[in-house]
């Protein structure tokens, strides 16, 4: 299989040019990230980021045209960011009423059992988000308010929410079943999610479109590895098992999350170490994972620590790549033929050694890399496997504001279309 000259690929997305462009706001925790996206092309005509909202300065960048406009003043919550983002828009451009802004697409983080697919926000949509925070504490409420805020600045534009989890609501049950007491599950709502569903929904779109090859025949390995790390099994386009579960902390060893971890490691260390559940859970969400094994979770400075002969860091190295392993072969029992596996986001576009770490010595499973392949440096979706594979290995840049922009135009669309 060869990747199609970008000529030569159908766009599925042509019927947009008609539209303008789509704000894309993604409300974290303690930040505002946010991109005007032109919903056809792809690329992002601006995008900015309002980081440590709440402390007592806030770091601003607008970007646009090649400049970027760098401020730091308090930002008191997610309300006044939202505002300082749509003003620096009128101040610095490009003026969003010049921009023909045909949505607004909202990330939020789980959509629980409520959401399978991207729905028009209203108010009852907006109340049921907010009655799901109890599953994405530090990330549902931020979201919302997002949203709300978002809402009251631009009233005149249709408003989409767009779920992390939706790509996984169609896992099967013997996939998202934990083996738990029934009632207790059903009661509470445990069971897995899933996470970064639009990524791993782009990739593997992105995999077929590139190879010039029908979704519905291929199966694919999407490995998602960035500061938060999944992987995900894809037959023919449908989701059926992915490594995050009820929240993000479970499966691939990640920059400061555990991963995969015994559950009676929390009754250890409440009973032995005295810790208490909020303690806990700092450890296994923010003092773990690589930078819990190394002291760092930048795989530059990991890498750097190895060659200096830091013991730490290529235990940690080891540790990620073990996980990451062991996820590729069940995965590939779970599908039975694997086409494609798939790297993408910061660590997984950009680290050749976790790329050959990966595939190291599974020839017999059809997976290799070529080193010349591997060293090429690109923006662009590319296989990095030998020509004799039975599987393909291909870098594929993941862009989840894009994927989030046109999932927001079918959902007016077809809003519209309903009357």
């Amino acid at each position: 299989m060869t990747i199609l000259p970008e000529g030569e690929r159908p766009n599925p997305y042509s019927a947009y040019g008609a539209h303008g462009s789509v704000l894309v706001m993604n409300s974290g925790s303690s930040s505002l990230k946010y991109q005007l996206v032109n919903p056809v092309g792809g690329e992002a005509i601006a995008a900015g980021t309002i980081e440590r909202i709440g402390e007592d300065t806030g770091i601003i960048k607008h970007r646009f045209a090649g400049n970027t406009t760098t401020r730091e003043e308090p930002v008191a919550d997610h309300g006044v960011a939202l505002r300082i983002a749509l003003g620096l828009f009128d101040e610095v451009g490009p003026r969003l009423a010049d921009a023909d802004v045909y949505a607004v697409g909202h990330r939020v983080v789980h959509g629980g059992a409520v959401f399978s697919a991207p729905v028009l926000v209203d108010d009852e949509v907006v109340r049921q988000i907010s009655e799901l925070s109890p599953l994405a504490p530090l990330h549902n409420p931020p979201n919302v308010r997002g949203i709300e805020v978002a809402r009251e600045l631009l009233p005149d534009v249709p408003h989409v929410a767009v779920f992390d989890t939706a790509f996984f609501s169609t896992l099967p049950d013997a996939a998202s079943t934990y083996a738990l007491d029934r009632e207790v599950a059903q009661a509470h709502g445990v069971r897995r999610y899933g996470f970064h569903g639009t990524s791993h929904q782009y990739v593997s779109g992105k995999v077929a479109r590139v190879l010039g090859r029908r979704i519905e025949g291929l199966n694919t390995i999407v490995l998602h590895l960035g500061n938060g790390a999944s992987a995900s099994a894809v037959r023919g386009g449908v989701a059926v098992d992915t490594s995050m579960g009820m929240t993000p902390l479970e499966g691939l060893v990640m920059g400061t999350r555990t991963g995969d971890i015994d559950a009676a490691v929390v009754f250890h260390l409440a009973r032995n170490a005295g810790m208490s559940i909020d303690e806990i859970d700092v450890l296994f969400n923010k003092r773990s994972g690589v930078k819990g094994l190394s002291g760092v979770n930048d795989f530059r400075e990991l890498r750097r620590l190895i060659d200096a002969g830091d013991e730490d860091a290529r235990r940690a190295f080891d540790v990620y790549i073990h996980r990451l392993r062991k996820y590729v072969g069940a995965y590939t029992a779970v599908l039975g033929r694997v086409d494609v596996v798939a790297f993408t986001a910061g660590v997984g576009e950009n680290d050749t050694d976790v790329r050959a770490a990966v595939v190291e010595g599974l020839e017999p499973l059809g997976l290799a890399v070529d080193p010349e392949r591997n060293a090429v440096r690109s923006g662009e979706p590319r296989v990095i496997s030998p020509d004799w594979t039975s599987t393909l290995v291909m870098v594929v840049p993941t862009m989840e504001e894009l994927a989030i922009a046109r999932q927001s135009v079918e959902v007016v669309e077809a809003a519209s279309r309903a009357g």
